[in-house]
């Protein structure tokens, strides 16, 4: 089995990327639930305005938030589209890594020195 995407080697690492951080995890969860200001979301966590921007920003690069301006607010909601074509990739590999756990748990029971 090859997994195939509509997205290419270099969305699908952007979107590794933002997804391996913890913080980016959870904005994109809060975003999901109703759109926030960057302020609302640095709030929620110890770190810097700044480093909250930059974690918004790599999730920008890879598609799974949207920032919009509205006067002097910066509001940030998460792209439920995007979100959606990032699951079916992970479900592909899910299908991939259980299929050969599955293969080698054969292998391994029909080895005649087992």
């Amino acid at each position: 089995m090859v997994v195939q995407s509509d997205l290419d080697d270099a969305a699908v690492d952007r979107i590794f990327r933002a997804l391996a951080d913890a913080t980016r995890r959870d904005i994109v969860r809060r975003t999901l639930i109703g759109e926030q200001s960057v302020s609302e979301l640095a709030a929620e966590y110890a770190m810097s305005f700044a480093a909250v921007q930059k974690h918004v920003s790599v999730l920008e690069a890879a598609e799974l938030v949207v920032k919009r301006a509205e006067g002097r607010e910066r509001l940030v909601r998460a792209d439920p589209e995007r979100i959606a074509r990032v699951r079916e990739l992970l479900a592909q590999y899910e299908q991939l890594w259980r299929s050969r756990v599955d293969r080698l748990d054969d292998l391994l029971r029909d080895d005649p020195a087992t």
